[in-house]
């Protein structure tokens, strides 16, 4: 069984505890297997809430096109984030936003690989 934090130290929280959830399953090379993927593609909470931040004063809806989330990140560029609402709104939940899109990617991944 690998551990989360030894393979991935650099989650916290509620992704740390569901990437531990999946790895519980794993040999170790496969965990590691797994979190070379799983680093490549997650996002990191900071980069989202820098983007909702470059999307409130510039660009609204960038943060929601890096989270896969096309339909949302148009309807904010063409409405300015909703006026402003949804952005100020997603500048709060941007942690919440991260793990939803980053527990999608985990899933994928084992899906795709089997696991």
């Amino acid at each position: 069984m690998a551990n989360a934090m030894e393979i991935l130290p650099e989650l916290e929280g509620e992704e740390a505890a569901y990437v531990q959830m999946i790895l519980s399953n794993m040999s170790p090379e496969q965990a590691h297997q797994f979190a070379n993927v799983y680093r490549a593609r997650r996002r990191k909470p900071q980069e989202i809430l820098l983007l909702t931040v470059l999307g409130l004063f510039f660009i609204a809806g960038v943060h929601r096109f890096v989270l896969n989330q096309i339909g949302m990140g148009l309807l904010y560029f063409f409405t300015a984030g909703l006026c402003y609402v949804g952005t100020i709104i997603d500048l709060i939940n941007y942690q919440t936003l991260t793990f939803e899109y980053n527990r999608k990617v985990a899933d994928d991944i084992r899906i795709t690989m089997g696991f």
